[in-house]
């Protein structure tokens, strides 16, 4: 489990594209974090929960499955591009962002990113997959960040981001037409899929229908 706290801005070494075995591979230096990691490791690497499989100095490499590369943007990767890393959370630490399990539901897409000072305001094109799965002040997660989402309209949703998280994260060099991988809160993951248990087949689980039903 993750909080989406992000600890470092990490290079991407290589990326190997799947083979014959279904999968590929993803190499990253690790930096300073790689002090604490060990073979068989689970890190979040721009929101997607990945395994050690090799750890060579402070470059690890992570093994891509067939899902992985079709929820996520990891298969866009290129050598030299940056990451945001956060190891799993020990069971000592403070919960300071939220739960975040490192499984991407799928893509957004930045449209645009309005900076206030110090501030960004940034907003992203999402589909219905993964905007039904959203509240108005709620938490997702973006590239791994925990963030709040602050505004939500028929075709994506917004974030306002502090200047910490930009300092900190890729979020910092955001650019209209970047694809992030999204992760909805999984309270509203496990509330959805308890009224759609629940609810009739002909009334359909929506945003709308939450709001009416007192959500």
């Amino acid at each position: 489990m993750f909080t989406g706290l992000i600890e470092g801005v990490c290079d991407v070494r290589s990326v190997a594209p799947p083979g014959a075995s279904g999968g590929g591979s993803l190499v990253v230096e690790l930096g300073e974090l790689a002090a604490d990691c060990r073979l068989g490791d689970s890190v979040a690497v721009s929101g997607v929960c990945l395994t050690i499989t090799q750890l060579q100095g402070t470059t690890a490499a992570f093994a891509l499955s067939l899902e992985t590369l079709e929820r996520s943007s990891l298969a866009t990767l290129r050598p030299g591009a940056k990451v945001n890393i956060e190891r799993a959370m020990k069971a000592s630490d403070r919960l300071g962002g939220h739960i975040v399990q490192g499984h991407a539901d799928g893509v957004a897409t930045i449209r645009s990113v309005r900076k206030l000072g110090e501030f960004a305001d940034i907003d992203f094109a999402a589909g219905t997959e993964l905007l039904d799965q959203m509240v108005v002040k709620g938490s997702v997660a973006v590239d791994g960040v925990s963030l709040t989402i602050a505004g939500m309209d028929a075709g994506g949703f917004r974030v306002a981001a502090i200047p910490e998280t930009l300092n900190r994260t890729t979020l910092g060099n955001a650019q209209a037409g970047s694809r992030v991988n999204i992760e909805v809160d999984i309270l509203v993951k496990i509330v959805r899929r308890q009224l759609e248990v629940l609810l009739p087949k002909q009334q359909p689980l929506t945003v709308e229908r939450l709001r009416q039903m007192g959500f």
